[in-house]
């Protein structure tokens, strides 16, 4: 069973999320929804889903992140220098 209720009514009665497996909460004046409330006997459940979404959406963040990654090679004389030689060295001066 399902309901919708408002955000004071939630406050005024928590019992209600034992009476139905999720509640809907919306803005009555503006019908505005706002979110939702699950029972606890599936709120293990649930929380396993989101996490394996949010999961997901970040090792895709990443992916997409990684194609670009070590795609500018940098030149084998300019490899074991530090970040002054190769400040010197790229703008043409003689290292010391």
């Amino acid at each position: 069973m399902t309901a919708t209720i408002s955000i004071r009514e939630l406050a005024r009665n928590t019992n209600i999320l034992q009476e139905y497996d999720y509640v809907d909460v919306e803005d009555k004046k503006s019908h505005e929804y706002k979110g939702m409330f699950v029972s606890p006997k599936y709120a293990d459940e649930l929380k396993l889903i989101i996490e394996k979404k949010i999961s997901d959406q970040k090792q895709e963040s990443l992916d997409e992140l990684m194609q670009f990654a070590g795609a500018i090679g940098i030149d084998k004389t300019f490899m074991d220098m530090s970040s002054k030689e190769l400040r010197h060295a790229r703008a043409g001066k003689n290292i010391e």
